[in-house]
């Protein structure tokens, strides 16, 4: 709990020094935009997020229900905005997976199993990200879209790079029986010769268990090619969903923007919003999220109107699910001291 109200503060502290920043040059002319919002334009940036959201627990319900275990879709939803609260207040957004295992644990899962479930749907996740993200790099690539900043090059470069690699060392944990050892037994080595743990053999035994468990549940994935297609199909068109979201954005602010921007050029410059947002180390990625977006999405729009799209979208995205979630774990966490 300490590092969670520790986490919320620097949030707090990053949010108002990237509001100051935003608002202190054009803040009547920003407020007068938000005032004259099209509200029809604006629901449908939301449904755009929660409905993504929507399809990412379907992938997840697939994944669970194929180790015979009943789980709602209400749950698995749920599950994943409660993870918003978690992604949104610890860096690299680590808090997440975690806290979805303990939630599957909780609801009658083994840990390995849940574990299993969390990484299966992780990878395919990945997947889907890395290829939006590749489409993004080679539409650019082409049409050139936005204005050649170095700085901006390079960030998008690592970030894609670093999710490429994620997806690989997924894949390897998952289905290389013979990594999963070795990397196991390095990190017990170390851990046992800095004294770290008490009983090397009974841990090493303990782990090897959970390899052979996660090797099986990859197994039946890489087995199953109908449920990885499905949850691969389910997860690209909530990312699409998610990306499309600032052309609703901006079109309930001034519809007449709508010349400039386009769904298609609203994917692009989304993934690489997020892409260049995947490896900044603060809470939501907060201030490199919103410098990546005023300068992609500055190729299409500018001045107040950009400025308010931008508090629009993150609030859509990023404060509203966080806040959901964080009441939705408040209740969940009475319920369960009762």
């Amino acid at each position: 709990m300490k590092s969670l109200k520790k986490n919320s503060i620097v949030l707090l502290i990053i949010t108002l020094i990237v509001l100051i920043f935003v608002l202190k040059d054009d803040f009547f002319s920003i407020v007068d935009v938000l005032a004259n919002t099209n509200l029809v334009f604006m629901f449908l940036a939301f449904a755009c997020f929660f409905v993504g959201v929507l399809f990412q627990a379907m992938s997840y319900q697939s994944i669970i229900k194929e180790y015979n275990f009943d789980y709602s879709l209400f749950k698995a939803y749920k599950m994943l905005i409660i993870t918003k609260f978690f992604n949104g207040i610890t860096p690299f957004s680590s808090g997440g997976q975690p806290m979805q295992v303990l939630m599957l644990k909780k609801d009658g899962l083994r840990f390995t199993k849940a574990t299993s479930i969390i990484i299966q749907n992780f990878i395919i996740y990945q997947a889907a990200l890395v290829t939006l993200g590749a489409f993004a790099i080679i539409i650019n690539y082409f049409n050139h879209m936005f204005t050649a900043i170095e700085l901006l090059k390079q960030l998008v470069t690592v970030g894609f790079i670093l999710n490429f690699f994620v997806m690989l060392l997924l894949f390897l944990i998952s289905f290389s029986k013979g990594f999963n050892k070795w990397l196991i037994n390095f990190a017990i080595e170390m851990l046992d010769r800095f004294k770290f743990i008490k009983n090397k053999e009974e841990v090493l035994y303990k782990w090897e268990e959970r390899v052979n468990d996660f090797h099986e549940g990859a197994t039946f994935l890489k087995k199953n090619k109908k449920l990885c297609f499905q949850t691969y199909s389910y997860n690209l068109i909530a990312l699409i969903l998610i990306y499309v979201m600032p052309y609703f954005v901006i079109a309930s602010i001034n519809g007449g923007l709508l010349e400039s921007i386009n769904p298609f050029k609203a994917i692009c410059a989304s993934a690489y919003v997020l892409i260049m947002g995947s490896f900044i180390p603060v809470p939501g990625a907060s201030g490199g999220i919103e410098f990546g977006y005023l300068q992609f999405f500055g190729n299409f729009i500018k001045g107040p109107i950009l400025k308010a799209s931008l508090l629009i979208w993150r609030t859509i995205s990023y404060y509203v699910p966080m806040i959901i979630g964080g009441v939705l774990f408040s209740i969940s966490t009475k319920r369960d001291d009762k």
